[in-house]
Protein backbone atom coordinates (compact mmCIF):
# COMPACT_ATOMS: atom_id res chain seq x y z
CA UNK A 1 0.00 0.00 0.00
CA UNK A 2 1.19 3.62 -1.06
CA UNK A 3 1.82 6.05 1.34
CA UNK A 4 -0.98 8.31 0.61
CA UNK A 5 -3.61 4.97 0.60
CA UNK A 6 -2.35 4.60 4.05
CA UNK A 7 -2.71 8.20 5.05
CA UNK A 8 -6.34 8.08 3.25
CA UNK A 9 -7.13 5.23 5.52
CA UNK A 10 -6.45 7.25 8.37
CA UNK A 11 -7.99 10.04 7.40
CA UNK A 12 -11.10 7.86 6.79
CA UNK A 13 -11.33 7.33 10.36
CA UNK A 14 -11.38 11.27 11.04
CA UNK A 15 -14.49 11.27 8.97
CA UNK A 16 -15.91 8.41 10.82
CA UNK A 17 -15.66 10.39 14.28
CA UNK A 18 -17.23 13.32 12.77
CA UNK A 19 -13.34 15.31 13.24
CA UNK A 20 -13.55 17.39 9.65
CA UNK A 21 -11.78 19.66 9.88
CA UNK A 22 -8.81 17.80 10.53
CA UNK A 23 -10.31 15.67 7.69
CA UNK A 24 -10.38 18.51 4.98
CA UNK A 25 -6.69 19.45 6.00
CA UNK A 26 -5.33 15.72 5.51
CA UNK A 27 -7.29 15.33 2.41
CA UNK A 28 -6.15 19.02 0.88
CA UNK A 29 -2.16 17.94 1.86
CA UNK A 30 -2.76 14.59 0.11
CA UNK A 31 -4.13 16.30 -3.03
CA UNK A 32 -0.98 18.82 -2.98
CA UNK A 33 1.32 15.52 -3.40
CA UNK A 34 -0.95 13.91 -6.10
CA UNK A 35 -3.92 16.28 -7.50
CA UNK A 36 -4.91 12.78 -8.88
CA UNK A 37 -5.88 10.98 -6.12
CA UNK A 38 -9.60 10.78 -7.11
CA UNK A 39 -10.62 9.20 -3.63
CA UNK A 40 -9.09 12.10 -2.00
CA UNK A 41 -11.46 14.23 -4.09
CA UNK A 42 -14.58 12.01 -3.28
CA UNK A 43 -14.36 12.08 0.33
CA UNK A 44 -13.73 15.94 0.05
CA UNK A 45 -16.89 16.15 -1.26
CA UNK A 46 -18.23 13.83 1.46
CA UNK A 47 -16.89 16.04 4.43
CA UNK A 48 -17.60 19.12 2.25
CA UNK A 49 -21.15 18.58 1.97
CA UNK A 50 -21.64 16.94 5.57
CA UNK A 51 -20.62 20.54 6.21
CA UNK A 52 -22.88 22.60 4.28
CA UNK A 53 -19.86 23.94 1.92
CA UNK A 54 -21.71 22.66 -1.15
CA UNK A 55 -19.77 24.43 -3.63
CA UNK A 56 -16.61 22.79 -2.77
CA UNK A 57 -18.36 19.73 -2.60
CA UNK A 58 -19.17 20.21 -5.73
CA UNK A 59 -15.89 20.93 -7.40
CA UNK A 60 -14.09 18.04 -5.78
CA UNK A 61 -17.36 15.85 -7.54
CA UNK A 62 -16.38 16.99 -10.52
CA UNK A 63 -12.88 16.85 -10.23
CA UNK A 64 -13.38 12.79 -9.18
CA UNK A 65 -15.58 12.73 -12.86
CA UNK A 66 -13.29 14.75 -15.17
CA UNK A 67 -9.90 12.31 -13.61
CA UNK A 68 -12.14 8.95 -14.08
CA UNK A 69 -14.67 10.25 -16.93
CA UNK A 70 -15.83 6.61 -17.58
CA UNK A 71 -16.09 5.40 -13.54
CA UNK A 72 -19.93 5.50 -12.95
CA UNK A 73 -19.35 5.38 -9.40
CA UNK A 74 -18.12 8.97 -9.70
CA UNK A 75 -20.67 10.41 -11.35
CA UNK A 76 -23.20 8.94 -9.15
CA UNK A 77 -21.78 10.53 -6.27
CA UNK A 78 -21.64 13.66 -8.10
CA UNK A 79 -25.36 13.32 -8.56
CA UNK A 80 -25.78 12.68 -4.60
CA UNK A 81 -23.77 15.88 -3.72
CA UNK A 82 -26.19 17.88 -6.01
CA UNK A 83 -28.81 16.19 -4.52
CA UNK A 84 -27.92 17.13 -1.23
CA UNK A 85 -26.17 20.79 -2.35
CA UNK A 86 -30.39 21.44 -3.20
CA UNK A 87 -31.47 19.67 0.16
CA UNK A 88 -28.82 22.24 1.62
CA UNK A 89 -30.10 25.25 -0.23
CA UNK A 90 -33.21 25.01 -2.42
CA UNK A 91 -31.56 25.90 -5.40
CA UNK A 92 -33.09 24.15 -8.07
CA UNK A 93 -30.24 24.18 -10.14
CA UNK A 94 -28.99 21.47 -8.40
CA UNK A 95 -31.60 19.09 -9.13
CA UNK A 96 -31.47 19.53 -13.43
CA UNK A 97 -27.90 18.88 -12.54
CA UNK A 98 -28.41 15.90 -10.12
CA UNK A 99 -30.42 14.41 -12.78
CA UNK A 100 -27.69 14.54 -15.42
CA UNK A 101 -25.32 13.66 -13.59
CA UNK A 102 -27.13 10.63 -13.21
CA UNK A 103 -28.46 10.07 -16.23
CA UNK A 104 -24.27 10.03 -17.13
CA UNK A 105 -23.88 7.61 -14.76
CA UNK A 106 -26.77 5.15 -16.09
CA UNK A 107 -25.08 6.09 -19.64
CA UNK A 108 -21.83 4.46 -18.62
CA UNK A 109 -23.26 1.71 -16.26
CA UNK A 110 -24.87 0.57 -19.20
CA UNK A 111 -22.19 0.61 -22.00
Amino acid sequence: MSDLHARYNEIEKLIDEEKFEEAISGLNGILEEDDSFVLAHLALSRVYTKTGQHEQAIQHGIKACQLEPNDSFNFTALSVTYQRAWAGTQDQQYIAKAEEAMAHAQALASQ
